[in-house]
């Protein structure tokens, strides 16, 4: 295989509401809010109209993009067996994404994420992890990982207790090691580690500009690429309408981003320009045009929503 995803099994549920709905349940617009608590999850749930399902989550996202690229992928995630858990292995599945999780019944129930689309195109999620939260080491399949040439993981993934046992055996089994640091709250909750993981476990680092400037405390760009250079991974950074760059050691190199899009969904760019990034790199692309691959998709997936092509 060449690539196998290990990340949070989230179901993405999209309903269309109106602004009130936002305004009444005390939600920020074009936010994304936790909630821990299942039954004001649920209260949310049962008063919307369910336009359709999608498995999401953001390691799956990037699988199923290396799929739709011709790509051999599978995926690792924890989800209950209940009506969810089989829509989301079914939804993989259907995109040629081979599953190695076994579901069975769980405490929680399948992770869940609501995205709710306003009449203005924003979309505001509210999402329950549930089950994803709690994967642990005797989920991860270390055959499967020996079998694959790479793994690529998420930094919402990494978190105290079971899923950082489960992180730390798919890293220690892997061949080599990609990563998303996901977003910049989870840098911030985890910087020593991720600092560790990034000189010293990983070969991909994914992050956009303010995540890696956070990681390292950098005061401008130059010594994001300084911090590149000395640990001699590969780096690769997304920088909004600044584009892209991938450092490995000594080579530098940029890419534009592509002019005269209609973007109406922000949502999976990131997810998607990974998937990209990582086609070229397996099927022995230069880095520019491993960056180039990136940038098509992504600049394909804010052009509509969703973050599935």
């Amino acid at each position: 295989m060449n690539i196998l995803g290990i990340g949070n099994a989230i179901v993405d549920v999209i309903c269309k509401v109106e602004d009130n709905f936002i305004v009444q349940n005390g939600l920020t617009k074009s936010t994304m809010k936790l909630i821990f608590d299942e039954a004001e999850f649920k209260k949310l749930l049962s008063n919307l109209k369910i336009e359709k399902t999608v498995s999401g989550g953001s390691v799956a996202n990037s699988i199923v993009g290396l799929s739709q690229l011709g790509n051999k992928v599978g995926f690792i995630g924890k989800v209950c067996d209940d009506d969810l858990g089989s829509k989301y292995e079914e939804g993989l599945k259907s995109e040629n994404v081979e599953y190695f999780y076994s579901k069975k019944k769980e405490e929680l129930p399948t992770g869940t994420c609501l995205i709710l689309i306003t009449p203005d195109s924003e979309r505001t999620m509210c999402t329950f992890l549930g089950t994803a939260g709690k994967i642990n080491q005797n989920d991860v399949s270390s055959d499967a990982i020996k079998k694959s040439e790479l793994i690529l993981l998420e930094g919402y993934l990494w978190d105290e207790g079971d899923p950082k046992k489960a992180f730390d055996k798919a890293i220690n089994s892997a061949n080599k090691v990609a990563m998303s640091l996901s977003d910049q709250f989870c840098v911030d909750r985890h910087k020593p580690h991720f600092l560790s993981l990034v000189k010293e476990k990983l070969d991909i680092t994914f992050a956009n500009e303010q995540e890696i400037t956070s990681l390292i405390d950098a005061k401008d760009f130059k010594e994001v690429i300084n911090f590149a250079k000395e640990v001699n991974k590969l780096i690769v950074v997304t920088r909004g309408e600044k584009g892209a760059v991938a450092i490995n050691g000594d080579e530098f190199v940029e890419c534009e981003v592509m002019k005269n899009l209609k973007i109406v969904d922000l949502t999976g760019a990131g997810d998607l320009f990974a998937a990209g990034f990582l086609h070229g790199f397996i099927n022995k692309l230069s880095l520019k045009e491993s960056l180039d691959k990136g940038t098509e998709m992504s600049s394909k997936i804010i052009q509509q929503i969703g973050a599935r092509l």
